[in-house]
């Protein structure tokens, strides 16, 4: 007997997938070329599977900024910042963040993964009550998991559910954290902020929202959902990354509440690993400014995504309910949707292959990530392909299209 005997299951279903000819969870690029450009096995391929919703990954400013940096503090830090010292650029990118967000204070952390595990492990204690959509992302649970407070789910963006579970809690002690997501990651659907919020505030809870996807994408000035829904009073803790629509990695979490860095004595995964590197904090500081600089970008991301949206809705395709930079194809199995995915690659197309038990309602996707810098010629190939496809294997009608 082996200690990964318990993995027998998975083994068998991944060695499923792999016979169909392709590995969708073990792609490599021979070379990126550009944000929505790349070659896979020696063929070209256009990029529709990389959450670089604003093309930041190849700004010349954002490059050189970072190679400036690397050239003066070297590689990394080898250590977190309560052993090896905080650096001038993790200053000043989270002043820089808070600034952005019009707060008092902002921590950043290594990855954005590492920013809900801290955040939602360390606010809610003992005696207290998370409340989790159930629909959050596995960051989001395994902070849960990390924490001594009691879990609640409510359904899916349903604020009236989550009000009855609160209300059930009356009488008794301790806090009521609630964590939403401004954009939910599979179908890329938006929270309801507004009623969320209401909630928030007749039960005297506290709020955090995850703005890993929609930072950058949704608000008069790109900081997301809670800005968009004019909430953002009601939001103690702002989560997100660095890995979207700022091109790089890292995590962060920003506030107004008082004593806030305090957080930096009791947060176990912002105190016990290495900082990141002064590269990446000063590729990422830059891609902030460019964002502000620049909302042309969330402009022509939100155009691009409503012709990826519009293009595949009317090819008849079953897409989440909201165009937005994260457009979702479901599909009626997991051999219909691997075979889906790997003709669309031999096509030269690549986008992402989503199965159960991860997405949310036990159907696969095929999950498309669209970005500023896509063409229009390039939007509309990546639909006919599509189309094409979903007609050889049975999905669409013919004459759909």
């Amino acid at each position: 007997m082996s200690i990964l005997d318990k993995f027998a299951p998975l083994q068998h279903a991944y060695g499923e997938l792999q016979r169909e000819g392709s590995d969708p969870f073990a792609v490599t690029f021979d070379s990126v070329r550009s944000p929505v450009e790349a070659t896979i096995g020696g063929r070209p391929v256009l990029i529709f599977g990389s959450n670089n919703y604003l093309g930041l990954t190849f700004d010349p400013q954002v490059i050189a900024s970072g190679v400036a940096a690397l050239q003066q503090y070297g590689a990394g830090t080898t250590g977190s910042r309560i052993a090896n010292g905080t650096y001038q650029g993790h200053a000043g990118l989270e002043d820089g963040l808070a600034a952005f967000f019009a707060r008092r204070s902002a921590m950043v952390f290594t990855t954005g993964y590492q920013a809900n595990l801290a955040m939602i492990s360390t606010l809610a204690g003992r005696d207290d009550y998370l409340l989790l959509d159930a629909d959050s992302h596995a960051s989001i649970y395994d902070g849960s998991r990390l924490s001594t407070a009691q879990v609640i789910r409510f359904r899916h963006n349903d604020p009236d559910d989550l009000a009855r579970r609160l209300r059930r809690l009356e009488g008794q002690p301790g806090h009521r954290l609630i964590v939403v997501e401004g954009i939910y990651s599979m179908l890329g659907d938006r929270s309801p902020l507004v009623e969320i919020a209401q909630v928030k505030r007749e039960a005297g809870a506290t709020l955090l929202v995850d703005e890993a996807h929609s930072l950058g994408v949704l608000g008069e000035n790109g900081r997301g959902g809670a800005e968009e829904a004019g909430i953002e009073d009601d939001v103690e803790f702002i989560v997100g990354t660095f890995s979207k629509s700022l091109g790089g990695i890292g995590g962060f979490c920003t506030s107004n509440q008082p004593n806030f860095d305090i957080l930096r004595l009791c947060c176990r995964p912002y105190m016990f690993t290495a900082s990141l590197p002064p590269s990446l904090i000063a590729s990422v500081q830059r891609g902030l400014e460019r964002l502000s600089e620049q909302p042309k970008l969330r402009h022509d991301l939100h155009r691009n995504a409503q012709r990826l949206y519009n293009g595949l809705s009317s090819a008849g395709f079953i897409l989440g309910p909201h165009p937005g930079p994260i457009v979702s194809i479901r599909l009626p199995d997991v051999a219909i949707a691997t075979a889906f995915w790997t003709a669309l690659l031999r096509a030269g197309i690549y986008v992402n292959l989503a199965l159960p038990p991860a997405t949310p309602d036990s159907h696969p996707l095929l999950r498309s990530s669209v970005t500023a810098v896509h063409t229009d010629a390039q939007i509309d190939q990546a639909v006919a392909a599509m189309t094409e496809i979903g007609v050889a294997l049975g999905v669409l009608e013919p004459g759909n299209d």
